[in-house]
């Protein structure tokens, strides 16, 4: 089933939100929804119930989702903030979601020192999603990577605090990782809270650069893990390479590695003492698409673009 969206009228819908929701409850087929080129300023939500949807746009001209929410934004009838969770631009609770040649964005800017200004692009909660060609702006907490098995391929994500958060199981391949930090941030906050827990972001032949200077993760979780390979990570990645949010007891707990990376913030030299250089053995569960048991559910994307 394919449904268009087009902000002109020459589709089935003008919103995103209305293509949405006229898609049937516990659908179990994919939908693909085609959406024009231009700038959407609307919150989209997939609920649990609408499995197999696509988001399509136009690769030489990809469609834009944004929003300016943040946690502190107060709305709806309590009168109380959002909150990290609820201000997501674009929402996934729903499995098997996929979207290909999609940029999401939230506006709202970064104030170094203010509380409450986590602003989510975008929130995936379903599990066996992925993403191809998409881009994700923003400034703190960017991509919520919540939970579930997740793959990005040749994704921009751009961030400064925690740009990618979560306790999601997610591979990362191809992606560059942009950071627009004036002053220290992190890449990552993964939140791995037990160590019998599957979960960890894996980032392979990705690029890390941007402004600022910046750690590769600070461990939300006490048992947090992000593995970096075959990885290009510029000077402004800092010597120390981790941080363990200020509670050492972590350090015995995080799975932090790196495994044949390169550029200037490679240099393993001033890394903290509880960071892994993996070894060939180590670093062979993280980085294949096994990793996300992929090949039980991924499908080619090239089936369903424009």
């Amino acid at each position: 089933m394919d449904i268009s969206v087009s902000q002109d009228g020459n589709g089935d819908f003008k919103t995103i939100k209305e293509a949405i929701d006229s898609i049937p409850l516990y659908n179990t087929r994919r939908i693909l929804v085609h959406i024009n080129s231009g700038v959407y300023r609307e919150k989209v939500n997939i609920p649990r119930t609408m499995r197999f949807i696509t988001l399509v746009g136009n690769a030489s001209d990809p469609p834009t989702i944004t929003g300016n929410d943040t946690a502190s934004t107060v709305r709806g009838r309590d009168g109380g903030p959002l909150r990290t969770f609820q201000s997501a631009t674009v929402a996934v609770d729903a499995d098997y979601f996929m979207a290909i040649n999609v940029k999401f964005e939230n506006t709202a800017p970064h104030v170094v020192g203010s509380v409450g200004g986590q602003a989510v692009a975008l929130r995936i909660s379903g599990t066996k999603a992925s993403f191809y060609n998409c881009s994700f702006y923003g400034s703190q907490d960017t991509l919520y990577d919540h939970k579930g098995l997740h793959f990005f391929s040749n994704c921009f994500i751009q961030g400064s605090v925690d740009f990618i958060f979560g306790y999601g199981t997610s591979l990362y391949e191809n992606c560059y990782l942009k950071s627009v930090s004036k002053k220290v941030a992190s890449v990552t906050a993964q939140k791995r809270s037990n160590s019998s827990i599957s979960s960890g972001f894996s980032f392979k032949n990705c690029t890390v650069t941007g402004t600022g200077s910046i750690y590769l993760g600070r461990a939300w979780g006490d048992y947090s893990r992000v593995i970096f390979s075959y990885t290009f990570l510029d000077k402004i990645v800092l010597p120390q390479g981790w941080s363990d949010w200020g509670k050492k007891s972590r350090d015995q707990k995080v799975y932090y590695g790196e495994y044949k990376c390169s550029g200037e913030g490679a240099n393993l030299t001033g890394r903290v003492p509880w960071a892994r250089v993996l070894t060939d053995e180590e670093a062979m569960p993280f980085i294949g698409k096994y990793y996300i048991d992929g090949d039980t559910w991924l499908v080619d994307p090239s089936a369903y673009q424009l």
